[in-house]
């Protein structure tokens, strides 16, 4: 059985970002029923728009202007791809694309960035900030180290707020700057969360009315609390540890964030802890099981502001299965360390915590190019689109975006920068990302189809990631079958943290023959990429015999996405 190209897909593999024109939209994500407004950066004679979900086309119109509005279906949880287009010589030749997501609930589809710089700003300076962020779809913010005291997040009083203090690390911060990006995240869709620890008081809590019987210690003699010593300067305190299931520590936080939240429009607690801190008991001498507390906190918080988003960073998973993904977060988050350094590890860690939640989204908080970041330079592209291409294979997302890349688990590092060829990638990966979430991480259950290359263009195995192969994993989402195939072929090294900047670019497939053994009676076959066609999908053609599935796979760079119907 064979399938006709349609006349509207066009071969050309080119990154979004990569002609002259470019489109952004008004806001990260829509409510049901709510209008797009898109705006293209120049006029483009001749022009038209073509609006896909998947790789159904919806509706086909005329640009007349270099400004416009659409109103998508009112279905929620839904990504669409928009293509702008202009016709040379009967052929279709797309000259730039976005992704558009109409999703009523931030956590059904996470895209989660980071804000790390609260000094004196203005307006100019947020709102170029919030505008890259929004022309990546970023649809929660966390807000890291703004506050004044772990134990006393909010600076002042709520009558009588501070307009500035210090953070930890003695950088000053100002309430406009936090409530300016409130605004302007809230302007574009997005969520603001607020960063605290949820264990921690610094020196002289005491006074602040922390008591001593709510502490870890190290000693059954309660003599020697467990917590960090920090270097002074720079920071303004150590930082000691209270035990989270400690009813009233959890009553005296509730109440700070409180404060919180009468003071800035919030919409949640994005909750941290720092990993297994091995022996510590409570001020009785008993042992405290550290991991089990959390989702005591966790239910705790949310009882007392039930209407506020809660999310908590399991560190290198401690405490993730049977306490934080159990507990009433609304999407699971891990920052990944020694021991899941693997891609292997990170696609396991998005599959695990989707199984320990019952089914909510993933974040990860993986760091790229770790000791590069120890000085100025710039990201390694290639390892930040492999790890990314593995992340959103698999479902999960990356935090990693705010005013700069994440490097580092202290987010104000900003040693490496993004070149001009990582940022125009990085939109292409975020529109593909929101363009085909509901193939990517709305729900689905994740298979092994035997692939083979007839043509020897590429060796092709089974994921997890081997020396010199291609990698494939397949999933099924209701009746299509989804195969993604992620290219290690000259792959130097399997970890994903690429810490010096040594993974190199791969070589690009071109024209693989492809052969799938597949049960079923298929009707199209199409893949789309990040890498090319500015993410736009391909209609492929293809032959059906018995369950031989044969077509071509036109170009493979990092990750191309394949779908059978």
């Amino acid at each position: 059985m064979a399938c006709k190209k349609n006349s509207s897909g066009n071969n050309n593999p080119i990154t979004p970002g990569q002609t002259t024109y470019t489109i952004s939209t008004n806001k990260a994500v829509y409510s049901p029923g709510e209008t797009v407004s898109f705006k293209l950066n120049a006029i483009l004679p001749g022009g038209f728009i073509r609006y896909r979900f998947l790789n159904e086309i919806i509706n086909e119109e005329s640009l007349n202007a270099a400004t416009w509005s659409w109103q998508p279906p009112a279905t929620d949880y839904r990504g669409y791809i928009v293509e702008v287009f202009t016709k040379e010589d009967g052929n279709d030749k797309t000259q730039a694309s976005i992704a558009v997501d109409v999703s009523s609930n931030w956590a059904k589809f996470p895209r989660y960035g980071f804000l790390s710089e609260f000094a004196k700003m203005n307006n100019e300076q947020m709102d170029s900030v919030i505008d890259f962020l929004n022309r990546n779809h970023v649809n929660g913010l966390q807000f890291y180290d703004w506050q004044d005291k772990h134990h006393q997040p909010l600076a002042g009083t709520v009558v009588s707020p501070k307009d500035s203090w210090k953070d930890i690390a003695n950088r000053d911060s100002y309430k406009s700057t936090v409530q300016g990006y409130i605004d302007r995240a809230h302007q574009k869709g997005m969520q603001a969360m607020f960063y605290n620890l949820c264990y921690g008081a610094l020196s002289g809590a005491a006074a602040d009315g922390v008591q001593a019987e709510w502490y870890m210690y190290k000693n059954t003699a309660h003599t020697e609390m467990d917590g960090f010593i920090l270097p002074k300067p720079p920071f303004k305190s150590d930082i000691f540890f209270t035990d989270p299931s400690n009813k009233e520590w959890q009553q005296y936080i509730a109440a700070k964030n409180n404060d919180v939240y009468q003071v800035y429009n919030f919409d949640g607690y994005h909750v941290d802890q720092v990993g297994d801190r091995g022996t510590v008991y409570n001020y009785d001498g008993k042992k405290v099981d550290l991991a089990a507390t959390f989702n005591s906190f966790l239910t705790a918080m949310k009882a007392v502001h039930p209407g506020k988003k809660i999310v908590m960073n399991a560190v290198n998973q401690f405490g993730q299965q049977n306490s934080i993904a159990t507990a009433p977060v609304d999407f699971t988050y891990a920052e990944l360390w020694t021991g899941n350094e693997g891609y292997k590890e990170l696609a396991a860690a998005i599959q695990n915590n989707y199984t320990y939640s019952n089914g909510k989204s993933s974040v990860l908080a993986a760091y790229l190019n770790y000791n590069k970041a120890e000085n100025p330079g710039t990201f390694n592209t290639a390892g930040v689109l492999m790890a990314n291409a593995v992340i959103f294979a698999f479902g999960g997302s990356h935090i990693e975006l705010g005013e700069h890349m994440l490097a580092k688990e202290y987010f104000p590092n900003n040693n490496l920068r993004m070149n001009d060829d990582l940022k125009k990638a990085i939109v292409a990966y975020y529109d593909f990302l929101t363009a085909y979430e509901n193939l990517l991480r709305d729900s689905g259950a994740f298979n092994t189809v035997p692939v083979s290359c007839t043509n020897r263009k590429m060796n092709v195995e089974a994921w997890p990631p081997q020396s010199g192969k291609v990698a494939v994993q397949g999933r099924l989402v209701g009746s299509k079958q989804v195969l993604h195939f992620i290219n290690f072929a000259n792959a130097s090294s399997f970890d994903w943290r690429d810490t010096n900047g040594t993974l190199p670019e791969p070589n690009t497939i071109a024209a693989a023959d492809v052969e799938v053994n597949y049960t079923g009676t298929a009707t199209k076959v199409w893949m789309a990429s990040p890498d090319s066609n500015f993410g736009i999908p391909q209609q492929l053609t293809f032959t059906q015999t018995g369950s031989t599935l044969k077509f071509t796979l036109p170009q493979l760079k990092y990750w191309d996405m394949l779908v059978i119907e």
